[in-house]
């Protein structure tokens, strides 16, 4: 086992050994190892959505890799209730405060519900991710009996189960009401409602629909008193004890989870074990994605970044990257980090396939190992053509309006990446530069560490492209730029090409500041020199 660790070394790796170990402790034997995340039903999920899934997949291939079976199951939590109208939806979705998301009308009019609409857009970007997963619908999970046995056993122990949650949280409600809530069968809420009495023999819960206040706002209930059979699955848990009934229910043996929730992940931990006799998940925490401003990327408040989004102008593997990297940190993302993903992969591959060489076998091993994950162990048999993702973009932007894919094709041949027929796999990273041109409007800068006397270099280059236009004479300002500061002209060619292109090297220099224009690629060292 730990030469397989050895073998590849990512924390994907060793997180999965982690749980072969602890499963192996508890003396748990099963055939199948099942990793689960939640899908957010309430607002339109965002890269920190995509984020959870692609974890808990990429748990369940290293768990095959380390000779286990598994199965990623994807959660749909389509029977919350809707607690805040997300920024930029429709404001009459306010009238739908309380009800359960997948009982609300689909303001796009394309599914059969509100909650089925935002489950399927998370969906989609795991389609196109390739993702592989065993899709549950809360709301069917709940209908068709999956957690009957869980929540029987959980009411008949709400007084303990109200005990654990004050332990931990300091919170009192539940020593006082039940952990579930039912849908008001008068006015189809459900958070309005308080259970307050269960009657065993008739699986019977009594509510009062009295209200709830919601992000500041106060719902008002219906003042219906009802009772409920809980079997008929017009109700759900409460968060502080769903996660333990679905843990129990599905036979899960990992989740992760972010850090905003880490409490009630605890309180669901004790609740599994002790209320529910089943040995809770193992875990492992992760930070938020937050946006250049700083502000954590969320579904609700309208800052979203949606993996449809970057799938626009990235690759699937790119964003998959974004993912399996690490797992630690809070990582500040927006779309103009995409360029630097796609060169990342690049280099990957070159690693991957012997074009770099890397000294230190760990570290060799983790980044072939990341490459593999990142393809969903689906690797290429041959190393593509790489073309740097900034001069793609160059090229689209400097292109005859709708002309642009024949355009940067043509160019393409003349610089030597291709010869006749361009391969798919550069067709669609043309498509994803030429959707970079046309939404921004900077070219991303990479960020190089300049010393003094290759700024130098760069300036008395400036000066040379404010006035020169001949790429032969181009060419040899590049090489006399760096003589004239003792700086060898290799290491400057390799310098300008990390600035320009993202890459250590491409096309002949002289023609291709002459092709992308003098002053964009003036634009460019300046904002690299004054970084």
């Amino acid at each position: 086992m730990e030469k397989e660790i050895i073998g590849r070394g990512t924390w994907l790796d060793k997180v999965a050994f982690e749980v072969l170990q602890r499963e192996e402790s508890i003396g748990r034997k099963v055939d199948v190892l099942r990793t689960e995340s939640g899908l957010g039903a309430s607002g339109i999920p965002h890269v920190g959505s995509l984020g959870d899934c692609a974890r808990a997949y990429g748990i369940k291939l290293a768990l095959e890799a380390q000779g286990r079976k598994s199965e990623y199951i994807a959660f749909s939590d389509d029977k919350d209730g809707l607690r805040k109208v997300p920024a930029g939806l429709p404001d009459d979705l306010g009238r739908y405060l309380g009800f359960p998301v997948s009982s609300i009308p689909d303001p796009f009019g394309c599914h059969g519900s509100y909650g089925e609409h935002m489950s399927s857009l998370l969906l989609d970007s795991l389609d196109k991710c390739g993702i592989e997963y065993k899709f549950y619908s809360g709301t069917k999970a709940y209908k068709e009996g999956l957690f009957n046995k869980q929540i029987e056993i959980l009411l008949a122990n709400a007084k303990r189960v109200g005990e654990i949650i004050r332990e931990e949280l300091g919170q009192e409600k539940y020593t006082e009401v039940l952990p579930y809530f039912p849908v008001c069968s008068n006015c189809g809420r459900i958070y309005t409602t308080k259970a307050y009495d269960f009657v065993p023999k008739e699986s019977k819960i009594l509510y009062r629909c009295e209200g709830l206040e919601i992000k500041g706002r106060w719902i008002e209930g219906c003042k219906y008193n009802g009772e409920l059979d809980y079997r008929t699955g017009d109700g759900k848990l409460s968060w502080k004890v769903e996660f333990a009934a679905r843990w129990t229910g599905l036979g899960i043996n990992f989740e992760a989870y972010g850090k905003d929730i880490a409490d009630s992940v605890r309180v669901n931990d004790r609740i599994c074990k002790d209320i529910l006799e089943y040995e809770q998940p193992f875990h492992v925490q992760y930070e938020m994605f937050l946006d250049k401003g700083g502000k954590k990327i969320s579904k609700s408040t309208g800052n979203v970044f949606t993996p449809q989004v970057w799938l626009t102008y990235g690759s699937p593997q790119s964003l998959l990257l974004l993912m399996f990297k690490r797992i630690v940190g809070t990582r500040v993302l927006s779309p103009l980090d995409i360029p630097q993903y796609m060169a990342e992969m690049d280099e990957l591959e070159d690693i991957y396939f012997g074009r770099k060489t890397v000294g230190d076998r760990m570290e060799l091993a983790k980044l072939k190992g990341l490459y593999e994950y990142c393809w969903l162990f689906k690797t290429p048999s041959q190393l593509s053509v790489h073309v740097p993702y900034n001069l793609l973009v160059y090229l689209a932007k400097v292109a005859p309006r709708g002309f642009e894919i024949q355009y940067v094709t043509e160019k393409l041949r003349e610089y030597g990446y291709v010869k006749n027929t361009v391969p798919e796999d550069l067709e669609k990273r043309i498509e994803y530069a030429r959707s970079w041109a046309e939404d921004f409007v900077e070219i991303q800068v990479t960020a190089v560490k300049v010393s003094e006397q290759e700024r130098k270099a760069i300036t008395r280059l400036i000066e040379v492209l404010r006035v020169e236009r001949d790429e032969r004479a181009i060419q040899n300002a590049i090489y006399n730029s760096a003589k004239s500061v003792e700086l060898e002209a290799r290491d400057f060619f390799k310098l300008l090409y990390r600035i320009l292109l993202g890459s250590s090297e491409g096309p002949k220099l002289g023609s291709y500041i002459v092709a992308m224009g003098n002053e964009n690629v003036i634009d460019m060292l300046q904002r690299a020199i004054s970084q």
